[in-house]
């Protein structure tokens, strides 16, 4: 990240992702300025009326006519605020939905790593919570902090104008008031920045009572489970008393003494008029403007809470925006051949190296398999190869060019990946299987569910291919999820086959049909399979055993067999259970 981007303020930064909207924030605060000045308005007027009676005029329309003004600034009061504010709020949703956009987009170009640290509910929280309190800043404080900050200060120059004593007088509680203000904002980033974890925490909690809330009754947890949902809700609610109770007095003292302008105002003038330095006309004049000052004053300390959080707020969502990205050139095209070749690949998550030197070779149209004991890294070499992660030295070539100078949609065109846990969206069987390809027809969605063995199953379903299959894919079986994946990857079509314990939640009932539609998938294709149960890979041209995130082995079946390694207390052990069976 860059160092500008660091040290730029937080009102800086959100004022920048306003982009092409900019001209309506700068219409909302005319328009708000222009609204404040017709709710101070009434007090020139007013000011003029209190001259009048002093001067012991009794001209009845001069009062009616004024009286008649100030409804008018009222209502212009009235009307103003009301574009102001619509202005603000078109501009800053449209802003807050391209935010959102980007906040999303921005996770598809980050390494899977990156994403898959965060947890669930601290994502939502972030995507949903926190850009959605920049609404606060972006369609209120920007025109209304503003335009009530200019207004005090053109009617505080006005009272210069009259009398700079009384001037200084009506400033004279200020700073009595900003320091409790300063006092009341000591500390807060740390109270909020709790209140940020203690909140993400109980999301978590909640997230993951709920998604587990089978295991929890089954075995019989659910006192255990309720009460650390029940701690994480009190420290959520208790982050924000003790926020409160430590500001409340200041903030109580300074909402009371910044607007106090009287308590300076009223003894001072007394006295100037009194010694003949103020006139009686001037002093009343003055107290209005200075009663006048209180609104706008006690509007701006309004936002106090927004300014205190506001560094922590958005510093959330720039975490995502600014997140270091995958890089790859936006244009280019693919080789026109497949290969794939893996050079000196390491890789580290978390700071810990997982791949030591991962070497391989898998020519085009190969069946290559990954095989090894499980947390040796064999599901890690499939992402890296199927670009959700970046290696951390070496490269992973294709065609003979490194990966990182391919655009990542055309490599993406090039690789179908199958994982034993496919995710499934909330929506038809039909269009989860449609997302392998961008407008297929129906028929050509049949097609691939029948070639992957799913379309009797689907056609038992309540509404055939229209049946929404449920969050994550809730409704149908880890074996039926699977062959969607399979049909899905089918529609695609891409050269490069990755299964990743693809049978992994099948019996061996379904294995039989899972494999006959894999090996329509994988015709004439590059295959890359990590399997669990050896049976099904002994027919590979290659295979590669994988130990403690090295490659220990590799060959054919029978080669590896006779080499009496890992590989064979492997096999022996997978056909000990499978006698067993």
């Amino acid at each position: 990240m860059e160092t500008g981007k660091q040290s730029e303020s937080p009102i800086a930064w959100v004022l920048g992702q306003t982009g092409t909207h900019k001209g309506q924030y700068v219409l909302s605060v005319v328009l708000a300025i222009i609204g404040v000045g017709f709710s101070v308005a009434p007090y020139f007027v007013v000011a003029g009326i209190v001259q009048k009676l002093m001067e012991g005029s009794r001209d009845l329309n001069f009062y009616l006519i004024r009286c008649l003004i100030i409804a008018g600034f009222w209502l212009g009061r009235i009307l103003f605020h009301a574009l102001s504010t619509a202005t603000s709020h078109v501009a800053t949703f449209t802003v807050l939905g391209e935010i959102r956009k980007r906040c999303m987009e921005k996770l598809t170009r980050m390494p899977l790593g990156a994403v898959i640290a965060e947890s669930s509910g601290a994502l939502k929280n972030t995507l949903i919570e926190r850009i959605d309190s920049i609404e606060t800043t972006l369609a209120h404080i920007v025109p209304e902090f503003t335009a009530n900050l200019l207004v005090p200060v053109v009617i505080l120059v006005y009272i210069f104008t009259i009398d700079w004593r009384m001037g200084l007088a009506s400033l004279a509680t200020i700073p009595l008031g900003m320091s409790c203000y300063i006092f009341m904002m000591a500390g807060s980033q740390k109270f909020y920045e709790r209140t940020v974890t203690a909140t993400k925490a109980l999301n978590d909690t909640a997230v993951e009572y709920i998604g587990g809330i089978q295991v929890i009754k089954v075995f019989g947890k659910t006192k255990s489970s309720y009460d650390r949902f029940v701690h994480d809700a009190y420290e959520a609610a208790h982050s924000f008393i003790d926020w409160m109770r430590s500001s409340i007095f200041p903030f109580t003292f300074a909402m009371v003494i910044m607007p106090a302008t009287m308590v300076s105002v009223l003894p001072i003038g007394g006295l100037l008029v009194r010694n003949g330095s103020l006139t009686a006309q001037a002093f009343v004049t003055i107290i209005i403007l200075s009663v006048g000052i209180i609104t706008p004053l006690i509007t701006l300390m309004s936002y106090s809470d927004d300014f205190r959080t506001m560094g922590t707020i958005f510093g959330e969502v720039r975490a995502i925006l600014e997140a270091p990205e995958m890089e790859r050139p936006t244009e280019g095209k693919a080789p026109e051949e497949n290969s794939l070749k893996l050079n000196d690949i390491h890789f580290s998550y978390q700071e810990k190296e997982i791949l030591h030197g991962i070497d391989m070779d898998i020519p085009e149209g190969s069946f290559v398999a990954l095989v090894g004991p499980s947390g040796s890294g064999k599901s890690t070499i499939a992402r890296l190869i199927a670009s959700l992660w970046d290696v951390g030295s070496g490269k992973i070539m294709l065609g003979g060019r490194d990966i990182r100078e391919i655009p990542e949609e055309v490599y993406s065109d090039r690789i179908a990946f199958v994982s034993q846990d496919n995710y499934l969206f909330n929506m038809t069987v039909r269009e989860n299987i449609r997302l392998g390809k961008a407008g297929a027809s129906d028929a050509e969605v049949e097609k691939a569910a029948k070639d992957s063995g799913c379309h009797e199953f689907i056609m038992k379903l309540e509404k055939g291919y229209d049946t929404l299959v449920g969050s994550s894919g809730g409704h149908l079986s880890g074996g039926e999820r699977q062959r969607i994946s399979i049909a899905r990857a089918m529609l695609k079509a891409a050269p490069i086959v990755i299964l990743d314990e693809a049978t992994a939640y099948t019996d061996p009932e379904n294995e039989a049909v899972i494999q006959r539609s894999v090996s329509k998938l994988t015709e004439g294709k590059t295959l890359i399979v990590i399997a669990h149960r050896l049976s099904t890979i002994t027919g590979a041209d290659r295979i590669y055993v994988i130990k403690d995130g090295k490659v220990a082995d590799s060959g054919t079946h029978e080669e590896l067999l006779s080499h009496h390694g890992l590989y064979e207390t492997m096999w022996n052990a997978h056909m000990e259970v499978k006698d067993h069976a």
